[in-house]
């Protein structure tokens, strides 16, 4: 008879469809309606460079991510992957990195909802965001408790509401960034400028490849997808090409009809910059549309990330990597719940710091370093299970390790901080296993 101590192997429920639809859930929130404001008030115009860079470490990292979660189909993705390919060390760092990273994007998704949210109805941002986010938190963290498949309904709803509000941006934004573009992007290929230069280009790449990692999402979901050795290379290539596409587009309307420094200043501002932008397109009504989009992506974001953290810390918690109540599942194989609990509960503390900047950059160094593990991890498929050359890990390798100390140093260098603290309780953990 299976009950919570003895069952161990979440229910495999996910087809190409869901899981595709996962991995936008994840991506098509804060990546698109927050963080392309952030990165503009980095590199000005330069943004939709930063845009296409962010995409192109995407598809590396996305491809290893592939090639690893279709040869080791279990929940915990780079954490599990650097046990099986390299050392128990690696896996921790991954682990513990991933939790802390995206446990900081999520807190960015809920404080983005928040920001539509209140300017759509009019209410004081100043006042009302953390209140407004940890609402979010508490109600999504209660749909993840419920298990896969209903998050999966719930996530399907949000990503066709979130990609018909971004096509229909697209659309009615485009004439006037077509009327105004060109003095908007005067300073696109510009590297030298004052706030423009490489370094500034290759920080807000940092930032956008953090948009755009929501495929690793489909990865942790390795355990709960059908036929994973197809399903899961298939869901992660059609997501980064849907979601490369969208990015792009939106970056070029926004940056196009009112200039990086508005959309920097709105996002500073309301955390609701692509509302801002849509005012100006002289079509009634869009605005609000754009913000009713955000909010519900913003949502879709949310559940995911807690979905992927719980999945980790389950994976961590099996391990006695953390303590082993988080290992634990409910009697239908469908929901870590005390890992749930637990993460939701970080996250709405880090909703606390209050300001969608300070946490999507934090996020942004750490998530670099689970993906450097992740290509590292790859390069140790044997030959049998590649499904990609090697070059692609390498190229994810490079890349990720570089970028994220273009990421301001007190950003890297708390992160490194928390990674010591959290290699510091890995040996405290491995003692007790030993004993």
């Amino acid at each position: 008879m299976t009950d919570n101590a003895t069952s161990t192997r979440l229910t495999r429920q996910l087809g190409t469809f869901g899981a595709v639809m996962m991995g936008l859930g994840s991506i098509m929130g804060t990546g698109v309606f927050v963080s392309i404001g952030i990165a503009a008030g980095v590199a000005g115009s330069t943004v939709v460079i930063a845009v296409a860079i962010g995409a192109l470490v995407a598809t590396f990292n996305g491809l290893s991510s592939a090639q690893l979660a279709a040869n080791h189909p279990v929940s915990g993705g780079t954490y599990e992957y650097g046990y099986r390919f390299l050392k128990p060390v690696y896996g921790f760092t991954a682990g513990w990195m991933f939790l802390i990273a995206k446990s900081a994007s999520a807190a960015t998704a809920a404080l983005g909802f928040s920001g539509y949210l209140l300017g759509m109805i009019g209410l004081d941002i100043d006042r009302w965001l953390v209140p407004v986010a940890l609402i979010g938190v508490i109600g999504l963290t209660v749909v993840v408790f419920t298990g896969v498949r209903r998050s999966n309904v719930t996530n399907i709803v949000i990503v066709s509401i979130t990609l018909l509000t971004l096509v229909l941006f697209v659309l009615t934004g485009s004439p006037t960034a077509l009327q105004d573009g060109a003095s908007n992007f005067a300073g696109l290929f510009d590297l030298q400028g004052e706030g423009n230069g490489i370094r500034s280009l290759l920080y807000a790449s940092a930032l956008m490849f953090v948009a755009y990692t929501g495929y690793g999402r489909i990865a942790t979901l390795g355990e709960e997808v059908r036929s994973p050795r197809t399903t899961i290379p298939r869901a992660i290539i059609a997501t980064l090409i849907t979601t490369m596409v969208i990015y792009i587009a939106v970056a070029v309307v926004s940056v196009g009809a009112v200039g990086a420094d508005t959309l920097a200043a709105a996002t500073d501002d309301q955390a609701a910059p692509l509302e801002v932008v849509a005012r100006a397109f002289n079509v009634p009504g869009i605005s609000h549309v754009v913000a009713f989009g955000a909010i519900t992506a913003m949502l879709g974001v949310l559940l995911n990330l807690i979905l992927g953290l719980s999945r980790v810390l389950l994976a961590m918690g099996r391990r006695a990597d953390m303590p082993t109540i988080f290992g634990r599942i409910d009697a239908s194989g469908t929901t870590p719940g005390p890992a749930v609990l637990m993460m939701g509960g970080f996250v709405a503390a880090l909703t606390l710091i209050g300001d969608v900047g300070t946490t999507w950059t934090f996020s942004a160094f750490t998530v670099l370093i689970y993906y450097a593990i992740t290509n590292w991890a790859a390069l140790y498929i044997p030959a049998e299970g590649r499904l990609f050359p090697k070059w692609i890990s390498i190229a994810g390798l490079i890349a990720c390790t570089s970028l994220a100390f273009f990421v301001e140093p007190l950003y890297w260098g708390v992160g490194l901080g928390l990674l010591a603290l959290g290699l510091a309780w890995y040996q405290v953990a491995r003692r007790r296993r030993e004993r």
